[in-house]
């Protein structure tokens, strides 16, 4: 029989709701996929000539469990030049994608249910599970539409208790796109000062899609750097998802304990991959800016779009590649059978009436709102919501 920890585990909303377009498209139907955050460009020329050139240097054997070394001193360099960050190589490890850099994170602070992670809500899906997975207790602090989904510093303060060992971080946010500004993160780092044993676990993956300005990292203020794990990688801003680099930088102790369990569940990440991360890091980055000035102008459009719907209440995301509207003026609407009662109910419904693919918020955390991923075309997110448009005119 499976363990109780595994019991506890919720499926990915996201890849549940991918694999329900993958069986309708098997099925010849055209769906239009709003669901997966996954840029829809291609890996820049000048990374995939990286994998190549490794593949004929036969770079093919196993690679070191915190990764090479020319890597971290890569990850090393952007830090510093991007960030004003400085973290040596020694406390660096690099991962198999961001998201098992999150998990190694908090399976190294956290360990059981008396202790407890403070997560911000609405939050990306696994944050709460990897907790679970950890053996830790998830406490979910909620920041609604009315405050732009960002948590204030009074309110994780009130959350904060004695079994308090961390708080997870996400700007720009999934799912709902929310940038912290730099006088947001001084606030909540002031009041932490009052809790020097409380670690921070800053997840940055969509450090680029910025449309406001500099990005910003709690780590930048002195007294936090020594308690702050910075979480990025590869995938989001190159268009990399596949190549599954991320990376986790911080404390020298955690960074360690970091290389300990990844070192006993899958060792040093893809070797190949590896060198593709370093021309990313160490290349040209004018494809990074042309894919977040397209990002840009998708955003202004389905703000535009969904603005229209009637119901929709929108809240312009400021990064990321998603928005993430209220729709809850369509619960308690009912389309023959078919009742809607929740964010997931609309989504189930817009997948098979509209065959437009996106993400409840129940699993986010906030099930008033539906997620939309505008990583895809210009055309194919008019169309979609021209559907959905459609779709819901239907609800009475």
């Amino acid at each position: 029989m499976p363990a109780e920890r595994v019991k506890k585990l919720a499926t990915s909303a996201t890849f549940a709701m991918l694999q329900k377009s993958i069986e309708l498209k098997d099925k010849g139907i055209d769906i239009i996929s709003l669901s997966v955050g996954e840029p829809d460009f291609n890996t820049p020329d000048h990374i995939k000539k990286a994998a190549i050139e490794a593949v004929e240097n036969n770079y093919s054997k196993y690679s070191p469990i915190p990764g090479y070394m020319w890597l971290r001193e890569a990850i090393s360099v952007k830090l510093e030049k991007e960030n004003n960050l400085h973290y040596p190589p020694t406390q660096i490890i690099v991962s198999n994608g961001a998201k098992q850099a999150l998990c190694n994170a908090i399976m190294a602070l956290v360990d059981n249910p008396a202790e407890e992670v403070l997560i911000p809500t609405p939050c990306w899906v696994s944050y709460p599970q990897m907790v679970i997975l950890a053996g830790g207790t998830p406490v979910i602090i909620k920041a609604g539409l009315s405050q732009g989904f960002k948590v204030t510093a009074e309110q994780i303060e009130a959350a904060i208790t004695p079994r308090t060992k961390a708080i997870m971080l996400c700007s720009p946010s999934n799912p709902t796109g929310a940038i912290y500004s730099k006088a947001e993160l001084e606030a909540i780092a002031t009041m932490l000062k009052k809790y020097p044993d409380i670690a921070v676990v800053s997840d940055e993956i969509y450090e680029h899609l910025n449309y406001v300005g500099a990005h910003e990292s709690i780590a930048q203020f002195p007294w936090m750097k020594e308690r702050t794990v910075v979480i990025n990688g590869v995938s989001k801003a190159y268009a990399m998802t596949g190549w599954r680099i991320g990376f986790a930088a911080g404390p020298k102790d955690i960074i360690s304990a970091c290389s300990k369990i990844q070192g006993q569940y899958t060792s040093g990440a893809s070797s190949i991959s590896q060198k593709t991360a370093e021309a990313a890091y160490l290349g040209p980055q004018d494809e990074v800016e042309k894919m977040r000035q397209a990002f840009a102008k998708r955003r202004d459009l389905i703000v535009k779009l969904a603005s229209r719907i009637p119901g929709f209440k929108v809240c312009v995301p400021d990064g990321a590649f998603y928005l993430y509207p209220d729709c809850s003026a369509y619960f308690g609407k009912c389309y023959g059978d078919k009742v809607i009662n929740s964010g997931d109910d609309l989504a189930m419904y817009l997948l098979e009436e509209a065959h437009v693919a996106s993400v409840g918020g129940d699993s986010f955390g906030s099930p008033e709102c539906i997620r939309f991923s505008y990583a895809t075309s210009e055309d194919q997110i008019t169309k979609a919501f021209e559907r959905i448009a459609a779709a819901l005119e239907k609800l009475k």
